[in-house]
């Protein structure tokens, strides 16, 4: 029988097993000079009235602002300023990304990776570009192959496969002459920017927000108990949403291409002059707190942050997750800079 899921408003799109859901994902607010689903902006933050609940599109992307009540906006700067490009970039399967360029004039870029089912319009994303574009910073957020507007065909696992895109999205903004300030990716992109960085020496910061440690966790409650069995006799699991109709379809191959990858290895393999930044909220429903840690054991050069009471969407820390990661970035930034001057 197929696995049921229920739609959430963690990422666009995104669906989740009911029995992975256990706080509905909303946004809880709008941060600064927020970005819509098409890089606009309206330099305004908003936060939801607590009398209301936000609405959501088909797709869990869309907020409506009309639930919603503007604020002043504190210190950001315009992102409105930033200018948006759309970027198609091919990678190594001839497969082509579809991408958004947000352009502050600067040649620092931070690539934004998404996590499972999701797309660049995910919220975390939007709010993150909103935030670093508010800095000064370029951003670059993508579709992975196989989801949102970017071609191919969406399988469960893709782990590596994923890796590669970035890298080819990293190589053709270093062949553009931007440097590549940080690779920041969010629940399964997190796992990806991790991967990228035990193989590849081309970026210097990681900032993994929400990433699984164990890959063999989560999938009896995503699959059932007895996937494996199921697996080995049909071959595939098909996963339904609420309405019945299949989502997507596990496939062995996909399976065991999350099975297979050791990311104890992968955390040991990231080169020590590789700085690494966990996210982490002390209430993820989705993946453990502890993976966090382990993976922080792990990689020489580390510094993880645990935001409390955060679930694994951010649903009413999105403000808080934003200017952990800004903070972090541009302290990064000011360190170059030190180390650059007393040259």
């Amino acid at each position: 029988m197929p696995q049921n899921l229920e739609s959430s408003g963690c990422g666009a799109g995104a669906t989740r097993p009911i029995t992975e859901i256990f706080s509905a994902c909303k946004i809880g607010f709008w941060p600064p000079a927020s970005l819509d689903r098409e890089g606009r902006t309206g330099g305004r933050r908003f936060v939801q009235d607590p009398k209301l609940h936000g609405a959501f599109s088909e797709t869990g992307r869309s907020l409506d602002l009309t639930m919603a009540q503007p604020i002043p906006s504190e210190d950001a700067v315009d992102a409105s300023l930033a200018s948006q490009q759309r970027v198609i970039i091919t990678n190594s399967c001839g497969e082509k990304l579809v991408g958004l360029l947000h352009d502050t004039g600067s040649k620092k870029l931070v690539i934004l990776c998404h996590g499972f089912r999701s797309s660049k319009d995910d919220e975390t994303i939007l709010n993150l570009t909103a935030a670093l574009t508010s800095k000064g910073l370029g951003v670059f957020r993508f579709d992975f192959s196989g989801n949102g507007e970017s071609e191919g065909v969406f399988q469960f696992g893709n782990y590596r496969k994923e890796a590669e895109d970035l890298h080819a999205v990293v190589l053709y903004f270093s062949d553009q002459k931007y440097e590549i300030s940080a690779i920041v990716g969010h629940s399964k992109g997190g796992d990806v920017v991790l991967l990228y960085a035990s193989r590849y020496r081309d970026v210097h910061t990681v900032v993994n927000l929400s990433g699984r440690f164990a890959l063999d966790r989560g999938i009896e409650r995503f699959l059932g108990k007895d996937f494996i069995q199921r697996i080995n006799k049909d071959g595939f699991i098909d996963v339904v949403d609420k309405t019945g109709k299949v989502a997507f379809r596990v496939t062995e191959e996909s399976l065991m291409d999350r099975l297979n990858i050791d990311m104890h290895a992968a955390c040991l393999s990231i080169d020590k002059g590789c700085r690494v930044f966990t996210v982490h909220g002390s209430a993820d429903e989705i993946i453990p707190v502890e993976d966090a840690l382990e993976i922080a054991k792990l990689i020489p050069s580390h510094k993880l942050h645990i935001i409390e009471g955060a679930n694994h969407c951010y649903t009413e820390h999105q403000e808080e997750l934003a200017k952990t990661v800004v903070d972090f970035l541009t302290s990064i930034q000011a360190e170059d800079a030190a180390v650059v001057g007393d040259l």
